[in-house]
Formats: structure tokens, sequence, C-alpha cells
């Protein structure tokens, strides 16, 4: 298991590409929505997001920045990354047959509380270990997605009365 900056690297890596679904996802949810509150939902948060995402990589970058790796782990973290692109598009793929914005909520959510995980880990390990733009990035991102998940659970619970309207009876 990887330790110290190499650690590091690498879960910044992961919430890059965890949180590029996240975005992915609003986006396309944005487009597909049937229902207006979940466009609106989509919508109001995107800025937000893409801003978090923008963060994400940039800090990437100053971590990548003062790289004196070898080639060979040069090249690993290519493929690494790579890997990681085409499994979040291969994912991305397997989603488009979802059709029920509820279901595409549902999902939605689920990424935003690894989001809301993800920064609060950073937020919070960032304070310990004194690294503070880790720190800045969590206290950043983290209310965000609290927002987002409030919402959409309030959403979700809306959606699911008004699907399953008309089954009291049974």
């Amino acid at each position: 298991m990887a330790s110290g900056i190499d650690f590091l690297r690498e879960r910044i890596d992961d919430a890059v590409i965890q949180h590029g679904e996240f975005v992915q996802a609003l986006l396309d949810h944005e487009a597909q929505a049937q229902d207006d509150r979940f466009r609106n939902l989509c919508s109001q948060h995107l800025p937000r997001m893409r801003e978090h995402q923008r963060m994400l990589e940039e800090y990437r970058e100053t971590l990548n920045a003062g790289t004196t790796s070898s080639s060979l782990s040069t090249v690993a973290d290519r493929v690494r990354r790579a890997a990681g692109t085409a499994f979040s598009h291969a994912k991305h793929l397997a989603d488009a047959p979802i059709s029920s914005d509820y279901v595409r909520l549902v999902s939605d959510l689920e990424l935003a509380r690894q989001g809301e995980d993800a920064f609060k880990t950073f937020r919070d390990g960032g304070r310990q270990l004194g690294i503070q733009r880790l720190a800045e990035i969590g206290e950043i991102g983290e209310p965000d997605h609290v927002a987002y998940v409030g919402h959409g659970r309030r959403l979700v619970q809306q959606l699911f009365v008004e699907g399953a309207a008309g089954a009291e009876e049974f």
C-alpha cells in the first residue's frame, strides 16, 4: 500500500474520477430529466460541482508537479488514470438505459454521498496533517454535497410517493 504523498495522490486521483462521474451524471440528467424538479436540481447544483471538480483537478496537478518519480511509476500512473477513465465511461454507458427519473436520482444520490464522504475526509485529514489546501477543498466541497443530498432526498421521496400513489389498497 502506498503511503505519504503517493497515498495522497492516489486518493485525489480517485476523487477526481469519482466526482467527475457525478458531474457527468448531473449534466446528462439535466438534459434527460422528464421531471422539471429533477432538471432544476441538476441545474442548480452543477455550477458548484464543476467548481469542485476544477479544484480537485488543480490540486492533483499541484501534487504531480513536484514528482521526481521514475518513468516506470509515471507510466503506471498514466495507465491507472486511463483505466479509471475507461471504467467511468463504461459505467456511464451501462447506466444509459435508465429511463426513470427516480432511478437516475437514486444513482446521483449515491455518487453525491461518496463525494460528501471524500470531501469530509479531505477537510478533517487536511486539518490533522496541516495540509491547508486539502482542508480548504474539503471545507468548500462538503457543505455543497450535503445540500445536494438534502434536496435530492426530498425530491426522491416526492417521486416515490407520486409513483406509488394508488398502491395504498394493497
